[in-house]
């Protein structure tokens, strides 16, 4: 290195070595994708194809193909990550799984991903068969996968993986409590994040690799945790939150790259609407000098590659006679956005507990009990179809009734209403209930009053009362932490009809349907 003077101003000339030792790189990401190959509507469900002809669509596998070559043509060493949550969310996952996921994420060419709460939905054994389908590493650090056969020995911590001449140290988190978020099955054991991110950074480091980046699927608060709490991260790639972080759009939740000491925070949104483009330079050291980006729009300005719209419409046909069939109307679009739904009263909620409540009133039950992340997508106005109601309500839940004291439904209430801070799925959608809540108390003391509708008037709830109660099978055995449900819960019966034809078959009864919000949830 020397200085230069040129017209009295001095310039920092570097040597040829250090010129050399600054490394850029293009981190193109996706998280959350569930399953939308296919175009999306703005309302986050199918997009039919004449909107789509129009201009009115956003996402798609296809058009992910074009940005993806594009960004990589811009760059002259990219990787491409995924933050988790590949499976879940239309019928393309119901019928084939995780083998049309596998196929096209190897179309695409990621390097690697995280896997996500909802990889798990299916077991184990349908995680393995992805893994074995695809061609690069699945990752998740802060977990015990020893005691699952089917995992233990496949299912890495972290990775190293080459790029433009230099390693880069990938390490996986999937969220700590998958346990009660999806089906692992019992012989898997998370743990804490941060712990968990320390122990791989510190082993990567140990074999000289010095440029690390965390795949998580554990939101973003999480994720703004971790690069505080831990030493040697360079970069997050983010998922789990469905978080939108920009710095041109007032709807971000924070700027792109979030930035936590020396740690980049990136996160896009969901369903494949954005593809993430990080470009960071680092030291010679593995230190990010700079980290600059932007999530980009895949709307109608980016074109549809042919090939791959012509496969997915094939992967189609045995799904169209279901999803096409008309089973009601709407008057008004129905709101069943996440941050609506896991935050207050929402209209999809209500239309969704009001079904449950419907269908099993004459059975005893007074209550009915929905977790806000069950609800996956808003519905628009006009026709209602079969597609649309099991894209919102994809799981292939089933109506569990069972009887309950009132102090379980209070319990109940309490921990739906306990982590309200991150948008958690397990918010409570209610019918034939109504209750106030206090967002600012302590998590577990949150419920201020509630009301049941008892014989066609609101009375306060008795806590030695007995209850007839609705919801869905996840919920009923302990999901999105309603465990009180599945050990205190009375003459369960979780076999009910499937959720999303219960809906359909109320919307239909109903129609043309009007969403509607009437006080029901109350924050006070």
């Amino acid at each position: 290195m020397f200085v230069r003077f040129l017209g009295g101003l001095s310039v920092l000339a570097l040597g040829a070595g250090m010129a050399q030792a600054e490394y850029s790189l293009t981190i193109l990401h996706t998280n959350d994708f569930h399953a939308r190959f296919e175009p999306i509507s703005k309302y986050d469900s199918g997009c039919s194809d004449a909107d789509n002809a129009e201009g009115k669509c956003f996402g798609g596998t296809a058009r992910l193909v074009t940005a993806i070559a594009d960004a990589r043509a811009r760059s002259n060493n990219a990787v491409l990550f995924d933050g988790g949550d590949q499976f879940q969310g239309t019928l393309f996952y119901t019928y084939y799984k995780g083998k049309m996921a596998a196929e096209f994420m190897n179309k695409l060419g990621y390097d690697a991903m995280t896997v996500g709460n909802h990889e798990f939905d299916d077991g184990p054994e349908v995680l393995r068969g992805f893994m074995d389908a695809v061609g690069f590493p699945v990752l998740m650090s802060n977990a015990d996968v020893s005691g699952e056969p089917t995992l233990a020995g496949k299912l890495a911590k972290s990775t190293v993986i080459e790029r433009g001449g230099e390693k880069l140290g990938l390490i996986g988190l999937t969220p700590q409590d998958t346990d009660e978020l999806a089906s692992p099955g019992p012989n898997i054991i998370f743990t804490d994040p941060v712990g968990a991110v320390q122990q791989e950074v510190d082993a990567l480091t140990a074999q000289g690799v010095t440029k690390i980046i965390v795949l998580s699927h554990s939101g973003y608060t999480v994720d703004k945790r971790v690069a505080a709490e831990t030493t040697g991260v360079d970069v997050i790639v983010g998922g789990h939150s469905n978080t939108y972080l920009s710095n041109t759009s007032d709807r971000a939740e924070g700027p792109y790259p979030t930035m936590v000491g020396n740690t980049a925070i990136v996160s896009a949104y969901a369903y494949g609407k954005f593809l993430g483009e990080l470009n960071v330079t680092f030291d010679d050291a593995g230190n990010v000098v700079t980290a600059t980006g932007e999530p980009l729009i895949m709307d109608a300005a980016v074109s549809e590659d042919a090939p791959t719209k012509e496969r997915i419409a094939e992967l189609a046909k045995p799904l169209d006679e279901i999803r096409n069939k008309v089973v009601a109307e709407t008057a008004q679009p129905i709101d069943g956005a996440k941050g609506s739904c896991r935050a207050g009263e929402c209209a999809m909620g209500n239309l969704v507990a009001d079904a449950m409540l419907d269908r099993v009133a004459d059975q005893g039950i007074q209550i009915a009990l929905q977790n806000g992340g069950g609800l996956r997508a808003s519905i628009d106005a006009g026709p209602v179809t079969m597609g649309e109601v099991l894209t919102v309500l994809p799981f292939q839940n089933t109506l569990s009734t069972f009887q309950a004291k009132g102090s379980t439904v209070l319990a109940a209430l309490e921990n739906g209403l306990s982590q309200i801070e991150e948008g958690a799925g397990r918010f409570p959608q209610v019918a034939g209930l109504k209750f106030t809540y206090d967002p600012t108390a302590a998590a577990g003391s949150r419920v201020v009053s509630v009301k049941v509708m008892m014989n066609g008037e609101w009375a306060d709830l008795d806590p030695e009362h007995v209850y007839g109660v609705v919801t869905n099978n996840y919920v009923r055995n302990g999901g999105d932490g309603y465990k009180v449900l599945s050990t205190e819960g009375m003459n369960a019966y979780d076999f009910g009809p499937d959720l999303a034809d219960v809906t359909a078959e109320y919307l239909a009864a109903k129609g043309p349907y009007t969403p509607y919000l009437d006080g029901r949830i109350v924050a006070k």
